[in-house]
């Protein structure tokens, strides 16, 4: 017997008063309303309504168990409710983590929009520049640059590309000069993103095609590619970084493009969510968003 079935045949029959009209209400026969009843009386070993050929009443039991089963029905449709209205309109906490850079330059540029949007999503930004897991620190959703992803259970949406520039400031390119090739980095101090695969070696490709590997060294490494732009600001050297990392300081003359010939390969952006047979609506709406936002702004 289906308890619940039963809970809401009751409560039909009370409240209209009839067999009859709680079928008619719940698109069944009176029998069947009846039937389930009994079962129900039967299960709890006890008797809920007193019969007559025209009438019933609720046994003191019985009044018992209807006023606390509506009590659960209206809890269980109340919540049939808010799911309801949670799929129409994605509200409550989204926890996101994004690395450091793109979280404070990029991200942070187009969430307001996004808020805009989704006014009952609170937003949870946790930028830092280590690979987090998602489910055993609790995001709802990761943000992620990378030339390539290790095999996961992640699911992993492609947003866009970023180019990789290498720049220097015109302070230290005229104390030390434009190298014209990517071998010649070997003889400049280049500033080396420490997170990355391989910090000590770049990898360029020229217009041709051909790639051309180069090992390089330098004074300073970071962890956060927005520390090496500032470096290399202050003519400390040459550093390879995002183009939205370093797009101001090249508008401004702060850093000029070192080999713009050649092109560091790009990496790309990833929206990572654990995968889910019912997609929060709160993760759907923001990967959706991040998608739709990369195809109407182009990095490259």
């Amino acid at each position: 017997m289906d308890q619940l079935t039963a809970l809401r045949a009751l409560r039909r029959v009370v409240e209209l008063g009839s067999f009859t009209a709680a079928g008619a209400a719940l698109g069944i026969s009176h029998s069947i309303v009846s039937r389930q009843i009994r079962q129900l009386e039967s299960q709890l070993g006890a008797q809920l309504l007193n019969r007559t050929t025209r009438r019933f009443a609720l046994t003191a039991a019985g009044q018992e168990y209807y006023l606390a089963s509506r009590d659960i029905l209206d809890a269980l449709d109340a919540a049939d409710r808010a799911v309801a209205m949670h799929q129409a309109q994605p509200s409550g906490s989204l926890r996101i983590n994004a690395p450091m850079a793109f979280g404070t330059l990029e991200l942070a540029a187009w969430l307001p929009d996004f808020t805009r949007h989704y006014p009952h999503i609170h937003i949870d930004l946790v930028c830092n520049d280590r690979i987090v897991d998602l489910i055993d620190d609790g995001f709802d959703v990761a943000l992620r640059l990378a030339r390539g992803l290790p095999d996961s259970t992640l699911v992993a949406r492609q947003l866009g590309s970023s180019r990789t520039l290498a720049v220097a400031s015109p302070a230290y390119l005229a104390r030390h000069g434009h190298p014209a090739t990517p071998q010649d980095l070997a003889q400049h101090d280049c500033l080396m993103y420490s997170s990355g695969e391989k910090p000590a070696e770049w990898s360029f490709t020229d217009a041709g095609g051909a790639a051309h590997k180069v090992a390089v060294r330098g004074s300073l490494q970071a962890n956060t590619s927005v520390a090496l732009r500032e470096a290399a600001v202050g003519g400390m050297g040459i550093a390879g970084a995002a183009d939205f990392i370093v797009r101001d300081a090249l508008r401004s003359g702060q850093l000029v493009e070192v080999l713009p010939g050649y092109t560091l390969r790009p990496r790309t952006l990833y929206a990572l969510y654990p995968h889910s047979r019912q997609l929060s609506p709160k993760v759907r709406v923001f990967v959706d968003f991040a998608v739709q936002h990369y195809q109407n702004h182009r990095w490259d």
